[in-house]
């Protein structure tokens, strides 16, 4: 059992950092090795799901695709469903979609028509927590649908990149289990 502390400690020893990629200046957050160990995979699932055990949820949705590692594990720690938010043209058969900007361009994401119900409550659920974008699109497009966003789950939040300063007026928590300043 990890405590939340003994759980970021143990994020911090367990991702790797790897300096100038995918270019020179990133320092890039690799979370690949966390999933090495299937009792950090189920501490990090079991402190995701903790704070929202007594609120309703009915589905976990995780965003294309490193959301889909997690995610379902999530949705089984609180005992609801699982949905998959992905890239346009990813999904067979019919589809609800958002489009949103980029820092150059714009992106497209979707989910199954009948994945949400309306008065649904969600949790949006991605590996990382960078500029917020996708994670403030799939809000978007739970929301057109009827669903309430109760939640955003992270592994990784990048701090100077602000992501969280774009969720947090949809006026739900923001969750990240670890976080970094670069």
């Amino acid at each position: 059992m990890h405590t939340t502390a003994t759980l970021t400690e143990q994020l911090a020893r367990t991702i790797r950092i790897i300096p100038d990629f995918p270019k020179p200046g990133i320092s890039f957050k690799d979370i690949t090795p966390v999933f090495f160990d299937p009792h950090l995979v189920r501490a990090c699932a079991a402190a995701l799901a903790a704070p929202f055990r007594s609120r309703g949820i009915h589905k976990v949705i995780g965003i294309e695709s490193r959301g889909f590692l997690l995610g379902p594990l999530v949705a089984q720690e609180l005992s609801c469903g699982f949905v998959l938010i992905r890239k346009k043209g990813k999904l067979p058969g019919q589809t609800h979609e958002v489009s949103y900007d980029l820092e150059y361009g714009s992106a497209t994401i979707e989910a199954h028509h009948d994945a949400l119900q309306p008065g649904d409550r969600v949790l949006i659920h991605d590996d990382l927590l960078a500029t917020g974008g996708t994670a403030q699109a799939a809000a978007r497009l739970c929301t057109q649908n009827g669903a309430v966003v109760s939640g955003f789950l992270f592994l990784v939040e990048l701090e100077s990149l602000a992501g969280r300063q774009r969720l947090e007026p949809i006026g739900c928590p923001v969750l990240s289990l670890i976080s970094y300043r670069d």
